[in-house]
């Protein structure tokens, strides 16, 4: 979910990348119904049409239309159709947002760069790095058919077998998209590895800061227990896609596939157990908790939905990387720490009405039983 976090495309054949929610200004002259009829809010189509007739002219065959993609809660993604093309459209969420958090031009570059490489990531088509156009900075990348399982509706007619071998997969690409060396793909200057966990403690800390709409217990002292024992970071330098998890893939089960990884919105240089970590925390903290029942967050994941435990998707992930897991404790803690901080932030969002779709009332519920796992997890290091 990365405030930059959760988002993902709805069940059925669906375009590559994670809707999201709101937040970010209307585009220049847009209002609260859109720029035009049938301009979904956020998205003037008058003028992102004279900007695609300038650099893609055949994206622009008239008529142009747009879809939100919903169930995201992070950058906001439409479906775009213009004659016999269909591609998909990111653009940061409306209205609080948090510094950095919706680089645009971060997830294209990354995109771009893993083309070539056996990690499955869509088509970057088009950047616009220009405000202007639509109010906001946007990029066009290649629809991918597949499917984002993120619900128990979705997951539960797999069945045990088609379960097991999708967490399975979830967990070869990520050990895929470790073992890419960033130098080979243009990557070497995309992020500072050294120092990388301890800049994630301080970053979430600021941004809890900026989020903060009501008492929090607990999430102070988890933030400086966190600060006060980070580790060494033996395997820095990995590129780390930041929300990793089953609900940002696009998916295939007939055979079981994974078709793109998505929403590289948090996407730099660092460890790549940081991924694993909140891979963890999704899958057995939100995964096993009493709140994540019918919670866009995590409904559909973790042993409860049925799926592998924490610990079979790390031995897998171990037997297919070079990553020395170690001790994931600290880890699993900073991931709660990160959850909780942008479930806080799109809480605060919902409480402003800056949020599109359903789900957002019960994001904010998430927020003491992750602190409470992740001052567990942290006094165990």
């Amino acid at each position: 979910m990365t405030d930059p976090a959760v988002d993902a495309l709805r069940p059925g054949s669906s375009p590559a990348s994670p809707a999201a929610s709101p937040t970010d200004p209307p585009a220049a002259g847009a209002d609260a119904a859109g720029a035009r009829s049938g301009s979904p809010k956020g998205l003037d189509l008058d003028r992102l049409a004279g900007y695609l007739a300038a650099h893609r002219p055949e994206l622009a065959a008239a008529p142009l239309t747009a879809t939100l993609i919903a169930g995201g809660k992070s950058n906001l993604t439409y479906l775009l159709r213009s004659g016999g093309h269909e591609v998909v459209l990111r653009r940061p969420p409306l209205g609080h947002v948090l510094a950095t958090a919706h680089d645009m031009a971060r997830e294209f570059r990354v995109i771009s760069a893993l083309t070539p490489t056996a990690v499955p990531v869509p088509a970057a088509l088009l950047l616009c790095d220009d405000p202007d156009v639509i109010g906001a900075p946007f990029y066009l990348m290649q629809r991918v058919p597949g499917e984002v399982f993120r619900s128990r509706a979705q997951t539960d007619p797999l069945g045990e077998t088609r379960r097991r071998e999708l967490a399975m997969a979830m967990m070869d690409t990520l050990a895929a998209l470790h073992s890419v060396d960033p130098a080979e793909v243009g990557l070497a200057d995309f992020g500072r590895p050294e120092g990388y966990l301890g800049r994630q403690v301080r970053r979430w800390a600021g941004q809890l800061d900026r989020s903060r709409s009501r008492p929090l217990p607990g999430i102070d002292e988890l933030r400086d227990l966190l600060a006060g024992s980070v580790p060494e970071g033996a395997n820095a330098g990995r590129i780390v896609h930041g929300d990793y998890r089953l609900d940002n893939l696009l998916a295939t089960v007939d055979p079981v596939s994974v078709r793109a990884v998505l929403d590289w919105e948090m996407a730099t240089l660092g460890d790549p157990l940081a991924d694993l970590g909140l891979l963890l925390t999704y899958w057995d903290v939100l995964g096993d908790s009493d709140v994540a029942a019918g919670n866009p967050v995590a409904d559909g994941i973790g042993p409860r939905a049925g799926f592998p435990t924490g610990a079979e998707l790390i031995e897998r992930y171990a037997g297919r990387s070079d990553v020395d897991v170690g001790p994931l404790h600290w880890h699993v803690a900073l991931g709660c720490f990160k959850l909780a901080v942008i479930c806080e932030g799109i809480h605060y969002r919902h409480t402003l009405g800056q949020t599109l779709g359903a789900g957002f009332d019960r994001i904010g519920d998430m927020v003491a039983p992750l602190v409470e796992y992740g001052l567990r997890a942290v006094r165990k290091t």
